[in-house]
């Protein structure tokens, strides 16, 4: 058995716990995978490498309406997936070889699975310690798909890293994950079905930034709305899924196939009922606005917790996290009022607060706009006439309670609202109260705002 004072599992925003306030502690890390978590080797950087790549190759495609006469010739997928992967990989093992070298800090690599309060086994080893910290992730949710286990099928933990682009590309799936990966096979040639339950792609935005999205992907892809899974099953290079569409029966055939439902929590994979840490009815760990468990120097962060996964969330906690552990008589809590999100499909979305349909639900009054990017001069210079900002702010506060934009440089356009929204600005004074470059893009915003 060994002991330790603060035992951290997990090393993607875990591993930025250690802060100077811990150079004088016996640190223990425990990765049961590659050094750097999801975020850095399979989910956000290289997904949104690829994404580079695939808007240049889809605006090569539909350019003609500007007078350019370019063309997509195809893809070198191989040259692009070393490219991304060539620069990734060093990273995750510069990070491992650095730990490594720290005197106060031991790294052990295996799969670690609580067997008591404070007790972790990894390797056959039980190592305890004063302090613990959940930050061991998420991973990718597999439906019960009857056949599914036997087709061979991709996750975006592996797709990225395969060997060619597939001529057919099955998508079980119709968020973030399905929308991204679909927009990056098909800039590069694929032919992509997108099997959703829904009626619409990113079903959890807003109303409006759901359905446009969803408009325009039907202009690229075969999307099958209102579908469930029956079956899977392979026949020779072919995957075939049998599919129900509103109760009618048919099957649809791909030579990859790609599910992409969501992510579940890693709690249950690490036995923390061993610790008697709560988990609550989705598997997440439970914590209060300190990031603590309900057992006391148990702490927990990022997509172990909180279903909103996202790097940036998972970062602010660990932040937290490592102040509460280090001062102890000076707790900071996490805010995550204005916690933001997007999407880099095409055309990008990015949103922040609340969607109309929750206000509508809460009967809070509110003042709503929707502002087309064609009237911005930038905008219209884009000859954009699909993508639009959609504000909605309290109508007796003023302030701005969800900001929702869908078309280029979204996810950099919604910044300033998030800023605004965060120091209490109303939306008169973020329009009035500060100059917006013209033309510039984010004259979107400003009109926006001002219409309100």
């Amino acid at each position: 058995m060994a002991h330790h004072e603060l035992l951290i599992i997990g090393t993607g925003s875990g591993n930025s716990i250690l802060t100077p306030d811990f150079d004088d502690i016996d640190v223990a890390i425990v990765e049961r995978d590659v050094f750097g978590g999801t975020c850095l080797n399979r989910g956000c950087i290289p997904s949104k490498m690829f994404v580079y790549a695939a808007d240049v190759a889809y605006q090569a495609a539909h350019s003609a309406h500007l007078g350019l006469d370019t063309h997509f010739k195809g893809a070198d997928w191989a040259a692009i997936r070393d490219r991304v992967f060539g620069r990734i990989d060093p990273i995750a093992e510069g990070g491992r070889a650095y730990r490594k070298r720290l005197e106060h800090v031991t790294v052990y690599e295996g799969d670690g699975r609580f067997v008591g309060h404070k007790s972790l086994e990894v390797n056959g080893v039980v190592h305890t310690a004063d302090t613990v910290v959940l930050a061991a992730g998420a991973r990718p949710a597999i439906p019960d798909i009857p056949g599914l286990a036997d087709v061979g099928f991709h996750t975006s933990d592996t797709i990225m890293r395969v060997d060619a682009i597939p001529e057919r590309l099955l998508v079980i799936g119709g968020g973030f994950i399905a929308c991204e990966l679909s927009h990056v096979f098909g800039s590069f040639g694929s032919h992509i079905t997108m099997i959703v339950r829904g009626d619409t792609l990113l079903r959890f935005e807003d109303d409006e930034i759901a359905l446009r999205y969803t408009e325009l992907s039907h202009q690229r892809f075969d999307i099958r709305a209102h579908t469930q899974v029956l079956a899977a099953r392979r026949v020779g290079d072919n995957i075939e899924l049998d599919i129900s569409t509103n109760g009618r029966r048919s099957t649809v055939h791909g030579d990859m196939l790609l599910v992409a439902t969501g992510r579940d929590p890693n709690g249950g994979q690490l036995g923390v009922d061993a610790t008697g840490v709560t988990l609550d009815a989705h598997g997440y760990v439970i914590t209060d606005p300190y990031l603590r468990t309900n057992v006391p120097g148990i702490w927990a962060l990022g997509d172990i917790s909180h279903a909103a996964q996202l790097k940036h969330a998972a970062n602010a906690d660990a932040r937290i996290v490592a102040h509460n552990i280090a001062h102890p008589d000076a707790l900071r809590s996490i805010d995550r009022r204005f916690l933001p999100h997007a999407v880099f499909g095409h055309p990008q979305v990015a949103s922040v607060g609340a969607i109309e349909r929750d206000l509508l639900r809460d009967g809070v009054p509110y003042v709503s706009v929707t502002h087309d990017y064609a009237g911005a001069a930038y905008g219209w210079a884009m000859d954009d006439t699909t993508s639009f900002c959609k504000l909605l702010a309290h109508q007796h506060t003023r302030q701005l309670l969800g900001a929702h934009i869908i078309g280029p440089q979204a996810s950099t356009l919604i910044q300033q609202l998030i800023q605004g929204m965060r120091f209490g600005q109303t939306v008169d004074e973020m329009a009035r109260d500060q100059y917006y470059i013209h033309p510039a893009l984010n004259e979107v915003v400003e009109q926006a705002l001002l219409a309100l």
